[in-house]
């Protein structure tokens, strides 16, 4: 990932997706895979999610430095809306060992 912002794009569009369909292995692997991201190579810790209406506000300590992004919510739940409206393009496959 080359910025802290496309990490944290990313991140949370898929946590969204997540949280909405928390059944769904393929998102919580995506998601385990850009925790990852954010954590040992974007080296982001504290991070927590707020929202309103229009926004979405992410705050994180990046380098012992409190800072904050935002993202528009239509931007961020992209995703989820195409995989709400056609709901048999998106199947979700258990893990294996389920």
């Amino acid at each position: 990932m080359r910025s802290v912002q496309d990490a944290l794009y990313n991140w949370l569009s898929i946590k969204v997706v997540c949280d909405a369909r928390p059944e769904d292995t393929a998102a919580r692997e995506t998601l385990d895979l850009f925790d990852e991201i954010i954590k040992n190579e974007q080296h982001l810790s504290n991070v927590e999610v707020t929202t309103d209406d229009v926004m979405y506000y992410v705050t994180y300590i990046h380098e012992g430095e409190s800072k904050k992004a935002r993202f528009p919510r239509e931007l961020i739940e992209v995703m989820l809306k195409q995989i709400n409206q056609e709901p048999d393009k998106y199947c979700n496959f258990p893990f294996e060992n389920e």
